[in-house]
């Protein structure tokens, strides 16, 4: 779970340039004081993670579907070699269906019109569904961990773990992308490589406690098969 805060810690720079101009442009009441503006933001990210977490409800569900069928092995593995070569492959074009609906630009824009806690929450919720690289990646590791519970966990963390980023932008305002530009290159790949890398070690299923454990159980069943001694 620590690579989960990890890799939203390290992805909170590129949420920077991704949701920067949209934490920028949030609403806001005219002659705010400071409590109502960082607890704006706060609700706003939270809304966020509230996104993400029922995103890793429903894919660590997924995860452990394919687990209960004896797959969850060859699922790290898998996960973890489409994450490290994606790194190699030109994707130069997301999955934009929710970016370019109409409901969801219409339904945003009524929210940002409004000034208001609830408003602030929901742009939030909004904006957990917009595709991206990031996103899926983190949402590979919540398949990966089997479990529905902890899918859920995982990416909560990864969301709590890009509010500092946002937060930052938040305050200071506008800032050029410029001079992120050259460590968001460096530490995403990285991250989703170490990440992709884990996930390989965890499927191979070598005995070794929270980097590689035996998932399979295949060697208490070795020992269960071994003939007693006596």
């Amino acid at each position: 779970m620590l690579t989960a805060l990890v890799l939203g810690t390290v992805g909170g720079l590129h949420c920077i340039g991704m949701c920067g101009p949209i934490v920028i442009a949030l609403p806001q009441k005219e002659n705010a004081g400071r409590w109502y503006f960082f607890s704006g933001r706060i609700i706003y990210n939270l809304g966020r993670v509230v996104t993400y977490m029922f995103l890793g409800l429903a894919f660590g569900a997924l995860g452990q579907v394919i687990s209960l069928a004896g797959f969850q092995s060859a699922l790290s593995i898998t996960l973890g070699v489409l994450i490290i070569a994606s790194l190699f492959l030109p994707f130069n074009k997301t999955l934009n269906v929710i970016n370019t609906s109409s409901l969801w630009r219409n339904t945003l824009g009524k929210l940002f019109k409004k000034r208001s806690f609830a408003a602030l929450f929901g742009i939030g919720i909004l904006n957990g569904l917009l595709p991206c690289g990031l996103v899926y990646t983190a949402l590979a590791g919540a398949v990966a961990t089997g479990s529905s519970i902890e899918g859920a966990l995982f990416m909560t963390l990864f969301g709590l773990g890009t509010i500092p980023a946002l937060l930052v932008v938040s305050v200071v305002g506008r800032i050029t992308r410029i001079n992120w530009q050259r460590l968001i290159k460096k530490a995403l790949p990285a991250t989703a490589f170490i990440l992709g890398c884990l996930l390989i070690l965890r499927g191979l299923s070598l005995g070794i406690p929270f980097i590689s454990p035996d998932l399979d159980g295949k060697k208490h069943q070795h020992h269960m098969m071994m003939p007693s001694q006596n």
